[in-house]
């Protein structure tokens, strides 16, 4: 990794750590709850989303491929958007990055790490503890504890972080690994009839179902992440290569795992175990292994999310970092110390996501996140038709494979997600519509005062 560059190795395990987290062990609680409460409880149905939602993204990455090595600038849709339609709209999203997107899947992680660790620690995480005038969880300190300790690490630069992240993630693929095969080898304790994972005679009816199109929203969350190189794309080594291979690379790698994944947990657990619960491979752990090794994977569990977490940390300061650099009313953000490292945008996200583990819960940081991070995607995908307009081939050194048809299936499949939640939980939609305006607001008073000065 050298001056100060990111290599593909560790751009890679960047975007892996991304989409490997809390949403994969925490959705199928969400999709196996009964029809009539918004879930999915087919076996084949709720493999087939999660393959949908890796096909989505990866005719996501296809198209990122082509925006990002044409604009080639770290910031990610805040850079893409603001080229392409309007800095107003770059800016909003690149907000909506700093106060929701990265901040935001901090928070949930650090909950999840504070959930996982339960069985291990031998505690309630739920109970509260006087701390600074407030009355805190368990399961918030840990969250807290472990933001402040990663943001830390990343102060030390790209050398020092990459080395982490690879260490982390390598960590956190041979678990899933293991829960993958471990069926095969373990028999469940107290084991239940393993879920039918072949088409039922209500396997139709379901995936053509508000209920299917809404649950994606779970499956896109636990997806998002898939874009994470392009919020480093100028601090990658050799990008016109790294770039298309890391977002390719890693979203077959994650879609895979996803499936096997899946698969293992609905074979060891039934529903009616996971119905409603954040921590699923908590109790897919406590059933193959006992309660005297299930804590000891919970553990695991809790130390594997720090992967997620730390590739959170890396991306995302990187957007505030660029909307310093053009307004000065942020420069400040922009600062970096000896080794490059934005100090003051790594803090900032840092105590933005220390607040959002204060006053949200889980669910709604989830399914608000998910919907919003959709959105913007899906102008950035858009954004390609613009872009094959605006600069010829010779400056778009990688071309979209499966142009133009694997853009609309991005664009069809996120539109579908997106009325079909709406139908189904509207007030979400509204979280997001309030979170987005005012990123607007303030780009146009900042816009306003930067032209004066």
């Amino acid at each position: 990794m050298e001056n100060n560059k990111y290599s593909k190795v560790a751009a890679l395990s960047t975007v892996i750590a991304n989409m490997i987290g809390v949403g994969v062990f925490s959705s199928l609680g969400f999709q196996v709850v009964p029809f009539e409460n918004g879930g999915i409880p087919d076996g084949f149905s709720i493999l087939l989303i999660w393959l949908l939602g890796g096909l989505i993204a990866l005719c996501g990455a296809f198209t990122y491929s082509e925006v990002a090595t044409t604009l080639k600038r770290s910031g990610g849709e805040y850079v893409f958007l603001s080229k392409l339609y309007h800095p107003s709209i770059g800016f909003a999203s690149g907000w909506i990055s700093l106060v929701v997107g990265f901040a935001g899947a901090i928070a949930s992680a650090g909950l999840a790490i504070g959930k996982y660790s339960a069985p291990a620690l031998g505690v309630d995480v739920a109970r509260e503890i006087g701390l600074f005038g407030f009355e805190l969880s368990i399961q918030k300190i840990i969250a807290i504890s472990v933001i402040l300790f990663l943001s830390l690490v990343h102060l030390n630069g790209t050398k020092v972080g990459g080395m982490v992240q690879n260490i982390l993630t390598a960590f956190k693929i041979a678990l899933i690994l293991l829960f993958c095969l471990a069926p095969f080898f373990f028999t469940p304790v107290d084991s239940s009839i393993a879920t039918n994972l072949y088409p039922t005679e209500t396997s139709l009816s379901v995936i053509f179902s508000f209920s299917f199109a809404s649950a994606l929203v779970w499956v896109m969350y636990a997806y998002s992440g898939w874009n994470a190189v392009v919020y480093i794309a100028g601090n990658v080594e050799n990008p016109i290569k790294t770039i298309p291979f890391v977002l390719i690379g890693g979203t077959l790698i994650v879609t895979i795992l996803y499936v096997f994944l899946n698969s293992s947990f609905m074979s060891v657990a039934s529903f009616e175990e996971m119905a409603g619960k954040e921590d699923i491979g908590n109790i897919v752990a406590l059933k193959l292994f006992g309660e005297q090794f299930g804590g000891v994977f919970s553990a695991i569990f809790s130390f594997a999310l720090f992967s997620t977490m730390s590739a959170m940390i890396i991306a995302g300061p990187r957007v505030s970092e660029q909307i310093g650099n053009d307004f000065s009313f942020f420069k400040k953000v922009a600062v970096k110390n000896q080794v490059g490292t934005p100090v003051y945008a790594i803090l900032l996200q840092a105590l933005i996501s220390i607040a959002l583990v204060l006053f949200s819960s889980f669910q709604e940081l989830i399914q608000t996140l998910g919907i919003t991070l959709s959105f913007f995607s899906l102008l950035t995908v858009l954004g390609i038709f613009i872009i094959r307009k605006k600069y010829p081939s010779e400056e778009r050194p990688v071309k979209t494979w499966g142009y133009p048809f694997t853009p609309i299936i991005f664009i069809v499949a996120t539109v579908w997600m997106i009325f079909s939640f709406a139908l189904m939980d509207p007030i979400k939609i509204w979280y997001s519509v309030f979170a987005i305006i005012p990123g607007i607001i303030v780009y146009f008073i900042v816009q306003k005062n930067q032209k004066t000065s």
